[in-house]
């Protein structure tokens, strides 16, 4: 792919908007569990962020009904944390609320993970990353780069005893959290990799057989994922609770602009404003790009 076609490096990922039917007990759960705050309270949805940042914006759909387990959507929302103090008063606070349903938790040599489930189903990452100089990347002799990761043992009680501070709990409003990556459930890798990294232009930065697909710009581990645990042979999506929009930011109209090329050439229908592009994947998912005053980095 020429350099021209790539999404620039100081791409970033953007606040994810889900559909929830109970906004109230969700903006609620969030607040609680994860200790977000509200920036943004409206009738129809509701904006939850740190530091006046937004991480998530919840919409109001009552009327919608949960996902099947083996939809294309959401596999899970990745909330990247500063250092190990904050996120370990994350996961002690997202792991003392009585909704949150606790998934595991992963070494992933580039990151540190722990995985929950919000009260509808949600899939929630929080992580930090591992020193950039400290990953590993591999070269298959023709150009193409892959970063190695696994997924070795991370207790949860010990990581917490180890790291956790009396000033990140005190603190956390105040401490900076953003989305750092954003993993989808999807019908097939290869038509993921034909989307995400051929038409809109993310780099492939690692896989796993024909089973996920991980990419990124500017040499992250990845911004997004890919994966068909769930949802192999998965469709269009229908209009679910669930995932509503994933924001990708860039930093100019230039590379919006040169996106939006791409995806006409490509036969993909979007609407162009200049500033911000909104199309779908091939599942239905729903992407917006847009331009960003200070994209890159933790909001």
């Amino acid at each position: 792919m020429p350099v021209q076609d790539l999404l620039p490096t100081d791409t970033a990922m953007g606040p994810l908007t889900l559909k929830v039917g109970d906004l109230a007990g969700l903006a609620r759960y969030y607040t609680a569990a994860l200790r977000l705050e509200v920036i943004d309270d409206g009738t129809d949805a509701v904006v939850l962020g740190r530091r006046g940042s937004a991480v998530l914006r919840l919409e109001s759909a009552p009327h919608l009904h949960l996902p099947q387990r083996g939809d294309a959507g959401l596999f899970h929302t990745a909330l990247l944390f500063a250092d190990r103090a904050d996120l370990a008063a994350a996961v002690a606070s997202a792991a003392r609320h009585p909704l949150s349903a606790y998934v595991g938790s992963a070494d992933h040599l580039v990151s540190e993970a722990f995985y929950f489930t919000d009260p509808e189903g949600n899939g929630i990452e929080l992580y930090v990353d591992r020193p950039r100089d400290s990953w590993n990347w591999t070269s298959d002799g023709r150009g193409t780069r892959s970063v190695v990761m696994d997924n070795l043992p991370l207790p949860p009680r010990d990581y917490i005893e180890r790291h956790l501070t009396e000033d990140a709990v005190s603190q956390a409003e105040s401490r900076a959290a953003g989305v750092g990556h954003v993993h989808l459930q999807v019908g097939d890798v290869g038509t993921a990799q034909n989307f995400y990294v051929d038409v809109l232009g993310f780099e492939r930065t690692a896989g796993w057989h024909d089973q996920a697909l991980f990419v990124s710009a500017g040499g992250y581990h990845h911004h997004m994922a890919m994966n068909v645990w769930n949802s192999r042979g998965a469709g269009p999506r229908k209009d679910t609770l669930g995932l509503g929009e994933v924001l990708i930011r860039v930093p100019s109209e230039d590379e919006v602009g040169a996106l939006a090329d791409r995806l006409a050439h490509a036969g993909v229908a979007n609407h162009h404003t200049g500033a911000e592009l909104r199309f779908e994947d091939p599942w239905r998912n729903r992407l917006r790009v847009a331009v960003d005053a200070a994209p890159g980095g933790i909001a």
